[in-house]
């Protein structure tokens, strides 16, 4: 990559950490940055309420009959916020600061039949509900279930409806510190049978003092990633990751060196008429072939450095701290913002790979650059988003939402991704093979169903997936579910032994696809070429 186009790269990654950090904190400050004074109103957002049994299933708070305001208030949200599906609005209650209250009335009210019945089924899905309180999310059961075969006049389960919400709140100073929210189970309401019933909604609040600081608030929520037993957990991925590295190693240095060495012992011999051409010697005039359908292969390098390239600026961001747990739709943002900034390097990559073995049809492989990824992904958004429409969930997102994004899109990823493929084709240079290429290809050998694409195939993304799959797990938790998965150096250092398994991987499985003369690799080993042809010139690609 020349100097200019890594000015003008590292500029864009620059701008795009400058938006990110002014979004965290946009995000995350309340008025007076989180200092009160006593009897100052303290924000409390509504959010959402779904199945504890299926963390992406949600729906908005005012769904169900809670009490409301008339017209509710809803709270003007981010980008990031509506694609993490929160609905954020306003509640009546008032929990001010420093000011304790027990058993005051939220609100009077007759639920009629229909309005029992969502309850209920509420109530029979293990419903909780989340709030935001000075930006610190809450969590409570909306009712439960009480088994009546255990009284013998009683025929069925019964469900119950909270009608009481005990805050227990932190301060320290003239901030609040924690805040903890639970459903009094002294205080339900019978729903079983489909009646009208009058309700009425109550809320207390205790203030206590605590010696916690401020900055050390939102370290709670990562505690359930720090206990001992998801520490062990975390230790025995990471060792045995290590352990499964080191044997493939040893297995792949054997193996090369075991072949190497009949090789060199048979063009070692004194018989001069014998053939010394053997193995891989027989396909140097071949294997380096330009690759079929080198548009698409070039779009599928390019699009493969620009998610390199997230997911390393995303490191960068979760080390500095501006991503962190229930940082409200932050990193859905992060993820739009850098998908459009980072399409220079798409761009680059896919123009300067494509302009070393042709000069024309470069425009066609910046194109499928641009499709490749977004083309799928936006058909697989659009599904999902018809499906949670139909659902009323608040996973789907609005028309507005819709449109925003494909503006980011035409306004900054597309222009960037033309950009990042002009400059590729300024400082083009060409292929320059070590070895002369034969006229024509020579034909590869039949070869077993252990050594062809599909096998190989399965196997690499088995041994890949069986080093990380334990904190896959905990990663997807934690995206879909309600563990919470913070730190970013566990994640880190997984990501570094899966680049080098995969590197292992290529090189092994590439060797013995060239020793039984398949010159074809390209498309096979895409990996193994992005890290010796792009991080090299092709030209320093050697036989060895």
């Amino acid at each position: 990559m020349t100097q200019k186009s890594l000015k003008i790269t590292s500029l864009q990654l620059l701008f795009a950490i400058l938006i990110l950090a002014v979004s965290s904190r946009s995000a995350t400050l309340s008025p007076h940055d989180h200092r009160y004074n006593a009897g100052d109103p303290v924000p409390l957002l509504v959010n959402k309420v779904g199945p504890l049994n299926n963390p992406s299933e949600t729906y908005q708070y005012y769904d169900l009959p809670f009490c409301r305001s008339e017209p509710i208030k809803w709270k003007k949200e981010t980008l990031g916020e509506v694609l993490n599906g929160d609905r954020l609005a306003s509640a009546l209650y008032e929990l001010k600061f420093l000011e304790a209250k027990t058993g005051v009335t939220l609100c009077s009210k007759k639920l009629k039949v229909d309005e029992v019945a969502k309850f209920r089924k509420a109530v029979a899905d293990d419903f909780y509900f989340q709030m935001y309180y000075d930006d610190l999310p809450i969590w409570g059961y909306i009712g439960k279930i009480e088994d009546g075969s255990l009284v013998l006049s009683e025929k069925g389960n019964k469900y119950y409806l909270f009608t009481r919400v005990q805050f227990d709140a932190l301060y320290n100073g003239d901030q609040v510190v924690e805040i903890r929210a639970f459903s009094d189970p002294t205080s339900v309401v019978d729903i079983t049978d489909d009646i009208e019933i009058n309700v009425k909604f109550t809320y207390s609040i205790v203030w206590s003092e605590t010696s916690a600081q401020f900055k050390t608030r939102m370290d709670k929520y990562s505690r359930a990633s720090s206990l001992p037993t998801l520490h062990k957990i975390h230790w025995f991925s990471f060792i045995n990751s290590i352990v499964f590295i080191l044997l493939l190693m040893g297995l792949l240095i054997l193996l090369i060196l075991r072949r190497l060495k009949n090789d060199l012992r048979k063009c070692s011999s004194g018989d001069e008429e014998e053939d010394k051409e053997v193995g891989w010697k027989y396909i140097h005039g071949d294997v380096f072939r330009y690759p079929q359908n080198i548009s698409l292969f070039s779009a599928v390098m390019g699009v493969g450095n620009q998610l390199l390239t997230i997911v390393c600026i995303l490191f960068v961001l979760a080390f500095l701290g501006i991503l962190y747990p229930y940082n409200r739709g932050l990193l859905s943002t992060s993820l739009v913002l850098l998908y459009s900034l980072t399409s220079v390097v798409a761009g680059y990559i896919t123009s300067s790979f494509h302009n070393q073995f042709s000069d024309a049809g470069w425009e066609r492989s910046v194109f499928l650059a641009g499709i490749l990824y977004f083309g799928p992904l936006t058909v697989t958004v659009l599904i999902l988003n018809t499906v949670a429409v139909s659902y009323g969930a608040t996973a789907a997102l609005p028309f507005g939402t819709i449109m925003v994004i494909v503006f980011i899109y035409m306004l900054f990823a597309v222009p960037l991704l033309a950009l990042g493929g002009r400059i590729g084709y300024w400082f083009r240079s060409e292929f320059q093979a070590p070895s002369a290429l034969n006229r024509y290809p020579r034909e590869i050998p039949p070869l077993p169903w252990y050594q062809k694409s599909p096998c190989q195939m399965f196997i690499v993304g088995l041994l890949s997936f069986s080093t990380i799959a334990l904190e896959l797990h905990h990663l997807y938790a934690s995206l879909w579910g309600y563990k919470i998965f913070t730190p970013p150096g566990i994640l880190f250092v997984m990501f570094i032994i899966l680049l080098v398994l995969t590197a292992i991987l290529s090189i092994g499985l590439t060797y013995i696809q060239l020793s039984v003369e398949d010159h074809e690799w390209w498309w096979r080993y895409g990996l193994l070429q992005h890290l010796f042809v792009h991080v090299h010139t092709p030209s320093q690609i050697r036989m060895q």
